[in-house]
């Protein structure tokens, strides 16, 4: 469970943990408390639980150095996000009570200031999970922190805004690593991201979601995009710029690469899911979880790698990627199949009611129920997509079966067999 402190202008994390575990003060809770408001004085505690969550709480300090000393011995995960901490210094004055510390979220506190001289009496032997997720820490900053760290296996920089990445420095590999979030940070060369799996040679799961990251090539032809990950085993690629079919061949060469997510590409907006989901099954003998779920099967990946053959027999030979003639060699060339085209409309014509309102619009049925609410905002003069309900109406089954709730954000609406001639009635939550 998340802690919301009540709102005291707190200033230090000791005076955060005395207002929820209460305070060795007698007087902590005097008669200058409004009246309306009845707050039960809490039985003190020398020593609090092994993990303190305190989001949120206007925490910029660590507080008298004796009572946290008394109080954090056994804390052992340590939740500062969404407060006031903006001085290394007292990052450090906060930890150093907390021998047995393995996990802090840092989260958007503005720690933007280098470290400094601050760090060099500090070492964190038993730390494996950093989160500094929008913390806007600078490169050099980084660099000191990894010195001090030596059992750090995961480790969160997204939305730092980093164009370049710059870990490296004459200390050599972070050895202990496993596992990176960077997503949301706004490099779009992978030759920066080579640069992650020099410092982290050992690195298993990397995540660069939401960067703008354009190709895995580069104009040095003999450059090998997996040559610095021999060990990463997971990679997501999600809503990345990758547009070229050539980058998801550059991926089969990762030697250990066994997951991976790549969705709301330019490389894949173009293709149904269905589609999608066979030409990178086909593509990739060597991964074997895609875009999350179970393990691909030997009979999916089968139907993939034909359905991969017969997708470019129609193709001119120079458009046929090397992939497809390792496959003829193992399933032989296949003949397109008599193509019968059972997939929805694109397109229907639905007639939208909202209140006395009502009009009829073309829709696109690949949409999802949120992105349809999305556009149905102006129609409802303004009703936020979380504050609408939508009921479809079956103009066939109309007569026999009534609206039926379309419950489900993510759902495609081609899944409700909309056709023209439909209806859609729009209510309000509240």
């Amino acid at each position: 469970m998340v802690w919301t402190c009540i709102s005291y202008q707190m200033a230090s994390l000791l005076e955060a943990i005395e207002n929820k575990y209460g305070s060795d003060d007698p007087d902590e809770f005097g008669s200058d408390l409004p009246i309306a408001i009845y707050v039960p004085k809490k039985s003190p505690r020398k020593c609090i639980p092994s993990l303190l969550v305190l989001n949120d709480c206007d925490i910029e300090s660590a507080g008298d150095e004796q009572a946290l000393d008394e109080k954090c011995q056994q804390v052992e995960e340590l939740d500062l996000a969404q407060n006031k901490l903006s001085e290394w210094s007292e990052v450090f004055e906060i930890l150093k009570h907390m021998p047995r510390i393995k996990f802090v979220n840092l989260s958007f506190n503005n720690l933007s200031d280098d470290i400094g001289s601050f760090i060099e009496n500090n070492c964190f032997l038993y730390l494996r999970d950093l989160v500094l997720n929008g913390t806007r820490v600078d490169w050099a900053s980084v660099r000191k922190l990894l010195r001090v760290l030596p059992s750090l296996e995961e480790l969160h920089l997204s939305l730092n805004g980093y164009s370049s990445v710059e870990i490296e420095d004459g200390n050599g590999a972070h050895k202990s690593l496993r596992k990176l979030h960077f997503a949301g940070n706004p490099v779009n060369s992978w030759k920066e991201i080579s640069k992650i799996g020099v410092k982290f040679p050992t690195l298993q799961a990397l995540v660069l979601a939401d960067c703008p990251i354009e190709s895995l090539a580069h104009e040095n032809s003999n450059y090998e995009p997996h040559s610095n990950f021999t060990s990463l085993q997971l990679l997501n690629l999600n809503n990345t710029l990758l547009a070229d079919w050539e980058d998801v061949d550059h991926l089969r060469n990762f030697p250990t690469l066994q997951c991976l997510r790549i969705q709301a590409c330019p490389l894949v907006e173009e293709l149904t899911e269905h589609e999608r989901r066979q030409l990178l099954i086909a593509r990739l003998p060597n991964v074997a979880v895609l875009n999350g779920g179970g393990a691909i099967t030997h009979e999916e990946r089968e139907d993939a790698e034909r359905a991969f053959i017969r997708f470019y027999s129609v193709k001119r030979p120079e458009e046929r990627p090397e992939r497809y003639e390792e496959l003829v060699a193992v399933h032989g060339k296949l003949e397109p199949l008599v193509h019968v085209d059972l997939s929805p409309e694109k397109r229907v014509k639905v007639i939208f009611h909202f209140g006395e309102k009502r009009e009829a619009r073309r829709i696109d049925v690949y949409q999802t129920v949120f992105e349809l609410k999305q556009k149905l905002e102006s129609f409802t003069d303004g009703l936020p997509p979380n504050k609408m309900k939508l009921f479809y109406s079956d103009h066939v089954m109309r007569a026999i079966q009534g609206p039926e709730e379309m419950k489900f954000p993510q759902k495609r609406l081609y899944s409700y067999n909309i056709s023209s001639g439909d209806e859609i009635y729009i209510d309000s939550k509240t």
